[in-house]
C-alpha cells in the first residue's frame, strides 16, 4: 500500500509541476493571470490522464501475454518438466512483462517450497482474470492430479486468446471515435491560446466575467471527456476466481 500511495503522489506531483511550467509559458505569451491558471488546471489533469492510460496500457499488456505464458507451460511440460519448474522458468523465458513476477515466486518456491503458497502470492500479484484461470486450474489439478493439465491450459489458451481478439477489433472500431472527441475537446483551448496572443483577446478573459467563462468551459470540457471516456470503455472481465 505504501509504494502505491507514493506512486499516486508522485503522479499528481509531476502532474502539478508540468502544469506550472505551461502557466509560466502561457502567462509569458499572453500577460493573463486567468488563462495561465487555466491552462494550468487544464495541463494538470491531461497529465494525470496520460499517467493513468500509461499504466491501463500495461495492464493490458500483462493482459495479452498469459496465452504466451500458457504455450510455454505446456511447452515445458510436454518436455518433462514438472508445473513447479515451467512456472519458475517464466522468469527467464517468459514475456518480459510478466519476468520480474515469476522471478519473485520462484525466490519464493526456493526459500520456502511451498508450492501452494508461492502459488496464492503469484496470483495475488498479477490479479487478472486470465491469470486467475490459469492459476486455478493448476492448483486444482495439483490436488486432484495433473492429467487433464495440459488440456485445461489448451481451452484457457483458446479462449484467452478469443477474448482478445474480440476486444482488439472493437478498441479498433471505437479509436477513431475516441480520437475524435479527443480533438473536439482540444480545438476551443487551442483556438483560446493563439487568440489569447492578442492583448484585446487576454483583457477580455482577466475579467471576471471571462473567468467565468473559462470556469464553465473547463467545467464542461472536464464533463465531456469523463462521459465520453465512460461511453467508449469496456467492461472488464469479471474475476472468478479472485482473492479467497
Amino acid at each position: 500500500m505504501g509504494l502505491i500511495r507514493w506512486k499516486s503522489t508522485n503522479l499528481y506531483l509531476r502532474a502539478f509541476i508540468f502544469g506550472i511550467f505551461l502557466a509560466l509559458f502561457v502567462f509569458a505569451i499572453t500577460s493573463s493571470p486567468v488563462i495561465a491558471l487555466t491552462f494550468m488546471s487544464l495541463s494538470t489533469a491531461i497529465s494525470i490522464v496520460i499517467s493513468k492510460r500509461t499504466d491501463n496500457k500495461r495492464f493490458e499488456a500483462m493482459n495479452s501475454a498469459w496465452p504466451e505464458v500458457i504455450d510455454h507451460l505446456i511447452t515445458g511440460i510436454q518436455s518433462g518438466l514438472s508445473i513447479n519448474e515451467s512456472l519458475a522458468g517464466l522468469a527467464n523465458r517468459g514475456p518480459v512483462i510478466l519476468q520480474p513476477i515469476f522471478h519473485d515466486f520462484a525466490t519464493s518456491m526456493l526459500k520456502s517450497g511451498d508450492f501452494n503458497g508461492a502459488l496464492l502470492k503469484l496470483k495475488k500479484d498479477c490479479g487478472q482474470p486470465g491469470s486467475d484461470q490459469i492459476f486455478e486450474s493448476i492448483s486444482i489439478s495439483k490436488t486432484l492430479g495433473g492429467s487433464e493439465l495440459l488440456t485445461i491450459l489448451r481451452t484457457v489458451g483458446t479462449f484467452l486468446r478469443q477474448d482478445l481478439a474480440l476486444r482488439r477489433e472493437i478498441e479498433v472500431k471505437h479509436g477513431w471515435i475516441k480520437n475524435s472527441a479527443h480533438l473536439s475537446a482540444a480545438a476551443p483551448w487551442v483556438l483560446l491560446l493563439l487568440l489569447s496572443t492578442q492583448p484585446a483577446t487576454a483583457r477580455a478573459f482577466s475579467t471576471s466575467s471571462g473567468a467565468l467563462v473559462l470556469i464553465f468551459g473547463v467545467a464542461m470540457t472536464a464533463i465531456a471527456y469523463i462521459w465520453m471516456a465512460k461511453l467508449g470503455e469496456l467492461p472488464g472481465l469479471p474475476r472468478v476466481f479472485g482473492e479467497r
